[in-house]
């Protein structure tokens, strides 16, 4: 909704929106629907994912004369590198709106699934109303959580909600109008987002399982982010940053030569035919990474948000396909396995788009 109507139109300078490289991988499919261009900034992976206000600028100077940048776009907890940002680096992105005059798009919706030691998740709101009056009062914000992360995790539900802050009444008026009419949560869903933002109180007849269950959520996930974090750091060719909050890690691949052969020949991305050879030989459906134009760069979105069980059956998997391959390549046997012709079936046959 809020895309929609930052969205010029027909025969109006292209509407800009300064985005993360990565980013949820359903963002930019959105943004080319609403008409609206990626204006990409690149997060420091050295540094954890960082986000960093240098970039904010390079970013924001690329892409004048291109589009017109109207708003900035805050994955926090970070979608899908796990990074979370500090107060320091929430006051740089909120005084770099103010001074740009953007519109601030803060998705917070893996607020509650942080577990990084002695860190902890900070609102944007919260660190605005904390700032001077003059940027309390005229920045301006949109925050957003939904039913379907972390610790409630009802992801068939699709309900959320967003807080708007130092809109303009006119303004306000078109997003109400355009909630009415493009979006119709079920009950159910709306049920559950109630009881999210009330959970039960110690007291409540339901408290202690409420309490029981999320607790055993926030642990699980904690285990399988270190469980899966050392296994992708042991194994060869792959780098992975601990993730602060999120359900997802990110690692690099430096995948054999032979890959990225057999890649460019088939007009794919390295990373996706890793993905798309793993889906056929275990059955696995792993995300390929975006790319920010680093040559070489190639990583994987890999959800740990799953039953214990479940992830040591995925990370048996992967360990067995990655070290077949790399095998591959260290004994010179991969185009014997894989043929230029095999490859361009097994390419027709899965496909070049998954989830």
């Amino acid at each position: 909704v809020i895309v929609k109507l930052l969205s010029e139109g027909e025969g109006q300078p292209q509407t800009g929106l300064l985005i993360p490289q990565p980013c949820p991988h359903t963002l930019l499919p959105l943004l080319d629907e609403a008409g609206v261009m990626a204006a990409p900034y690149r997060l420091v992976e050295e540094k954890s994912w960082a986000v960093d206000l240098s970039e904010l600028h390079r970013a924001l100077t690329t892409s004048r004369g291109h589009c017109t940048l109207r708003a900035i776009y805050i994955s926090n907890p970070g979608n899908p590198t796990g990074h979370l940002q500090d107060r320091k680096s929430i006051e740089e992105v909120i005084e770099f709106a103010a001074a740009e005059r953007l519109l601030l798009l803060v998705d917070e919706v893996y607020q509650d699934s942080v577990y990084a030691p002695n860190r902890e998740f900070i609102s944007y709101k919260k660190v605005l109303f904390e700032m001077d009056n003059h940027l309390r009062e005229t920045v301006e914000m949109v925050s957003f959580n939904s039913l379907s992360c972390a610790c409630v995790a009802e992801c068939g539900l699709r309900a959320g909600y967003m807080e708007v802050i130092n809109m303009d009444s006119g303004v306000m008026h078109f997003v109400d109008t355009m909630l009415c009419t493009d979006i119709n949560a079920p009950v159910t869903g709306q049920l559950a987002l109630d009881l999210m933002l009330s959970p039960p109180k110690p007291g409540d007849p339901s408290y202690n399982t409420f309490a029981e269950e999320t607790l055993l959520t926030r642990a699980t996930l904690a285990q399988n982010a270190q469980q899966t974090l050392k296994l992708l750091n042991d194994l060869p060719g792959m780098s992975c940053w601990p993730a602060m909050g999120g359900i997802y890690l990110y690692p690099r691949l430096n995948l054999p030569a032979e890959i990225r052969e057999q890649a460019n020949m088939l007009g794919l991305e390295a990373d996706v035919l890793y993905c798309q050879m793993l889906l056929q030989e275990e059955g696995l459906i792993l995300g390929a990474g975006q790319h920010g134009g680093t040559t070489g760069s190639h990583h994987l979105r890999l959800c740990v948000l799953v039953p214990p069980d479940t992830l040591e059956e995925v990370l048996s998997r992967i360990s067995s396909f990655h070290l077949r391959l790399t095998d591959r390549e260290h004994n010179g046997s991969y185009r014997k396995t894989k043929s230029r012709r095999n490859m361009l079936s097994s390419a027709e046959e899965i496909g070049q788009s998954y989830i």
